[in-house]
């Protein structure tokens, strides 16, 4: 019995390592992601009336200006993706950037491929790892959030 107890304890202790690896699962997520959404917001930048153009013609973004909606969407692609990668109001960055995904998706899911819905989906399933169970070590939330604590 007793070297069933060991054995079991070994496991439990062993089942813990890959946790030490959190912290590298959750940088490379918000590395992709804020590279997917970085280079959507150049591309807007880059051909800025052609953006204007879809976001007037083709995207129906509900309760926006369309040229409005443009700005916020290309604004919020590279900023929030900044802030994704430094880890800086990751949670924040990371619930802007699912809501942006959603309305992509209400706005042109006529328009979609199902490999493009795909994609949005695992972005938006990306995007909600980081907003519920991120607590990365290796962010500047993590050392803001130590820093503060100290201050008590």
């Amino acid at each position: 019995m007793n070297k069933l107890k060991r054995t079991i304890r070994f496991y439990y202790h062993a089942a813990r390592w890959p946790e030490y690896l959190a912290p590298l699962l959750d940088l490379g997520i918000r590395l992709l992601l804020a590279d997917a959404f970085f280079k959507s917001g150049l591309t807007k930048i880059k051909n800025w009336d052609s953006t204007l153009f879809l976001f007037s013609d083709v995207y129906q973004v509900p309760l926006l200006n369309s040229e409005l909606a443009a700005y916020l969407a290309t604004g919020a692609e590279l900023g929030l993706s900044v802030l994704l990668v430094f880890g800086l109001f990751t949670r924040f960055a990371a619930a802007g950037l699912f809501i942006l995904n959603g309305v992509a998706v209400i706005s042109y899911y006529s328009e979609l491929s199902d490999a493009g819905l795909n994609q949005h989906l695992t972005w938006g399933i990306l995007l909600a790892v980081i907003l519920l169970i991120s607590r990365s070590r290796w962010a500047l939330d993590s050392l803001l959030e130590n820093r503060i604590k100290d201050l008590k």
